[in-house]
């Protein structure tokens, strides 16, 4: 009898507990899933297909690109046929080019696990400086004050123009947790917007907060602009890379590495 009238009372606090437990599914501090965005192909444009794009970025009228692989990491200017209209800067043979931004000035190019990172003049592409990276260079951008630099893993570093000392981390992250690969990087009215390397992934990422707010697929890109080959069946490496976005115009330029196209879409 004793047992019964035990097990009666803790029956009777599970069902009172229990009804005023919350639903996990409904905890408002649940991190809401990216909404994913469309494109339009506004226009496409021929892209050298020797250039191992690792970084792009408009300047005016002007588009600076950045190149990879060892021997022939490139540095030009092209205007808006993509044709070159400066000289081409080719680094050492033991420097692998990465991501590059202009800032004050200033053109700034990473190196992949060489440490450095090269200034130029962006009106001669006169190299001016070198400056140490502790990291691997991955994608490189700026906001109003900083450069903004990934590495190829969940951390984005906001980072002093002058020195490159670290001045902020960022973790991205989604609703399933931290995203790496994070690789080359444009900035737009607040978000970093990047591309995840050997996906078609474009994403949003929050500044402040450093969480991913909205994706962009872009598998059917090739397909879209009637590329008659597939790069991947070329090399593995020829994968989804570069991001300018082009601010009079309010569109995006979306290219790869060794693409034959780049083409300027509009996000909506």
């Amino acid at each position: 009898m004793k047992n019964c009238f035990l097990f009666t009372i803790i029956i009777f606090l599970f069902a009172c507990n229990s009804g005023t437990e919350k639903d996990p599914a409904s905890n408002e501090s649940a991190i809401a899933s990216p909404t994913s965005l469309q494109y339009e192909i506004i226009k496409l444009y021929p892209h050298d297909t020797s250039a191992y794009t690792q970084g792009l970025e408009w300047d005016g009228n002007n588009l600076i690109e950045g190149t990879g692989n060892y021997g022939k990491s490139i540095l030009h200017i092209m205007d808006t046929n993509m044709k070159t209209i400066s000289r081409k800067v080719k680094l050492d043979k033991t420097y692998f080019g990465e991501g590059t931004t202009l800032f004050n000035g200033k053109i700034y190019q990473l190196t992949w696990k060489e440490k450095k990172v090269f200034v130029y003049d962006a009106k001669t592409l006169n190299k001016i400086n070198e400056l140490y990276w502790p990291y691997e260079g991955w994608g490189l951008t700026h906001n109003d004050s900083s450069l903004i630099v990934s590495t190829g893993e969940s951390n984005i570093y906001i980072v002093n123009p002058e020195t490159f000392a670290i001045q902020k981390t960022i973790g991205v992250f989604n609703n399933y947790g931290y995203v790496s690969n994070i690789n080359e990087l444009e900035y737009v009215n607040g978000n970093i917007v990047a591309n995840i390397y050997g996906q078609n992934d474009i994403i949003f990422i929050d500044i402040n907060t450093g969480q991913v707010k909205h994706t962009i697929n872009f598998a059917n890109l090739l397909a879209q602009a009637k590329v008659k080959y597939d790069p991947l069946s070329v090399d593995a490496g020829y994968v989804l890379n570069g991001i300018a976005y082009n601010a009079a115009r309010g569109t995006y330029f979306i290219t790869g590495k060794c693409w034959p196209i780049m083409a300027e879409v509009k996000i909506k």
